[in-house]
């Protein structure tokens, strides 16, 4: 986190660095900065939104029922714990 702006910074793979409030889900600070994420519940139901964390903690903001792998994530119900590294799925 950075004490200036009290934000985490969310590296993405092959595209690009943007910054993360740690009160928001990160669906909702991709989408404040027009990323692009497919997704369809925004409850961790359906699974959708499926992203690879290659580093970096996240919390659930409720148990996603939606099948991750170890190193998957649902932005659509979590948050971020630190800085992270991400790889979306489209």
């Amino acid at each position: 986190m950075t004490d200036r702006d009290n934000t985490y910074r969310i590296d993405i793979v092959d595209t690009v660095t943007v910054t993360a409030p740690p009160d928001k889900t990160l669906l909702e600070s991709l989408e404040s900065q027009k990323i692009d994420v497919q997704y369809h519940c925004r409850e961790g139901f359906c699974g959708a939104c499926r992203t690879t964390l290659l580093e970096g903690e996240v919390e659930y903001t409720t148990d996603p029922l939606a099948f991750i792998d170890d190193d998957e994530i649902l932005p659509c119900c979590c948050k971020p714990k630190n800085h992270l590294k991400i790889k979306l799925g489209f």
